[in-house]
């Protein structure tokens, strides 16, 4: 068994990552740069060093984040999501020191994280994909054009090395294909060091829908059902639910079998994520694979029952997997709100601050994820991502309301969030339906606006009480 991991990640996914640790009674080592030295993860871990005086630089720093490791006892590395996870060469520098990775191994992430590489391989097995190129970095612009021709407008460029909604830009048009192409190598250079590009179809309106994969180290994967994960801006994800909504259980069995086909052959192991695209008629695409935890995991632990990190943990330390697919039965629904500091009438710029009051929505079936309290100022460094509502409910109606009265409920005081956007968000009609795709909210972003209270003209109130009085009034007042 493990004894000791270190945590090589900050924020809500470290303070998760040391819960489950302590679970499992194992000890956990937090990292941290200056500016995050109060963070939560840094306060509950049972050690805690600093990398660095950089905010970013030391939680990418593979090397020294191994040396630590090693030094402080640590036998094992959890990368959490995000800065390192994906990282072949931190995989392969955590296996070549003797500690064991929390994740696939180091080939499969180096096969899996090349977008490229992982259409080959999908394709070879028989897994559907999206139409489009290899790599067009080598090309001319008018052979990157012809491809274009040759697809079909509209086409999606993407970065090979891509993940988290970066490095993607969508080409309606011939003449828009050349600023496109410069601007997605550029991002993609900055982002993951990599400008390769690559050209695909673009699926119209579809929804995104990802299976959770959980594998061991002898060749044992089952999936633990679907997210719809099609509430998104700009590609990134701000709701997800699980299961899905709205497809038919006879779509659900086939898209998971795929999914299972496709982490088998690539050899997964540990959890990882199979994403698709879904069209208006039922047919599904493979998108990509996340080798890693994802934010949105929770939910599929409440319907479930199976936690997700400590399964990683496990595996990583050579228990089989004593579960197989039927022994899965998903019971109700769950939805996690990506709760967020960002001013959202200033196109949603980052909004760092000293958090004056915190109220996370609390009852039955509730659950908050974050690193962040009463007094905790955000730095302005890292992702604006600063808790998870989770609400889980027997069907999907009441999972709904749930998610409305829980968002009313939850209150941040000092600095602006996206709660009453995404409060907007659960009460439309499409919502409540089921019925909505990864256009939804580009869509209607001027009519979600229109009908988004602004929650910053209050004083801060240290009374409890007095808070949730207060937010059940604008409830009322809402509807």
């Amino acid at each position: 068994m493990i004894h000791k991991i270190l945590i090589a990640n900050r924020g809500e996914i470290a303070v998760r990552i040391v819960r489950a640790c302590r679970d499992l009674h194992i000890q956990s080592v937090g990292i941290y740069t200056a500016p995050d030295s109060e963070c939560l993860h840094v306060r509950i871990a049972d050690e805690a060093y600093q990398v660095g005086e950089d905010p970013i630089k030391g939680y990418l720093d593979a090397k020294a984040i191994v040396k630590l490791a090693k030094e402080c006892g640590a036998d094992a590395i959890h990368p959490g999501y995000g800065f390192l996870s994906e990282n072949y060469e931190f995989a392969k520098a955590v296996e070549d020191a003797g500690l064991i990775f929390i994740g696939p191994k180091a080939e499969v992430i180096k096969k899996m994280g090349d977008k490229n590489i992982a259409r080959y391989l999908m394709k070879k097995n028989g897994i559907p994909i999206v139409p489009g190129t290899e790599k067009l970095n080598d090309e001319s612009m008018d052979a990157i054009k012809e491809h274009a021709r040759r697809i079909g407008y509209p086409v999606i460029l993407k970065a090979s090395g891509g993940g988290g909604g970066r490095g993607i830009r969508e080409v309606w048009q011939e003449e828009d294909m050349q600023d496109a192409f410069e601007s997605c190598t550029r991002e993609a250079k900055a982002y993951f060091n990599n400008d390769e590009v690559f050209m695909e179809k673009l699926v119209v309106n579809p929804r995104h829908i990802e299976f959770q994969i959980l594998g061991d180290n002898y060749g044992n994967i089952i999936h633990l059902c679907e997210r719809d994960c099609s509430i998104q801006r700009r590609h990134q994800k701000i709701i997800e639910i699980a299961p899905c909504p709205s497809i038919s259980e006879n779509l659900r069995k086939i898209m998971g079998v795929t999914a299972v086909a496709a982490a088998k052959a690539v050899g997964y192991s540990n959890v990882g994520t199979i994403e698709f695209l879904l069209d208006d008629y039922n047919n599904f695409y493979f998108m990509e694979m996340n080798t890693r935890i994802q934010v949105e995991h929770g939910i599929t632990e409440e319907i479930t029952g199976h936690d997700l990190v400590v399964r990683q943990i496990r595996i990583a330390a050579g228990e089989i997997l004593e579960i197989e697919q039927s022994d899965i039965k998903p019971r109700g629904y769950a939805i996690e709100a990506r709760i967020t500091a960002e001013n959202v009438w200033e196109n949603f710029i980052p909004a760092p601050g000293t958090i004056e009051g915190y109220y996370p929505a609390l009852g039955p079936s509730v659950r908050v994820d974050s690193h962040v309290y009463k007094d905790y100022t955000i730095p302005p460094f890292y992702d604006s991502l600063i808790a998870k509502l989770i609400v889980k409910a027997t069907d999907y109606d009441l999972a709904v309301n749930k998610l409305e009265r829980a968002l009313e409920e939850f209150t941040i005081e000092g600095v602006r969030t996206i709660i009453p956007f995404l409060l907007t968000i659960s009460k439309s009609k499409e919502f409540r339906r089921g019925f909505f795709d990864t256009s939804y909210v580009e869509k209607n972003l001027k009519t979600i606006l229109e009908n988004t209270y602004d929650d910053m003209n209050k004083e801060p109130n240290d009374d409890l009480e007095e808070v949730i009085v207060e937010a059940i009034k604008r409830y009322k007042k809402k509807r």
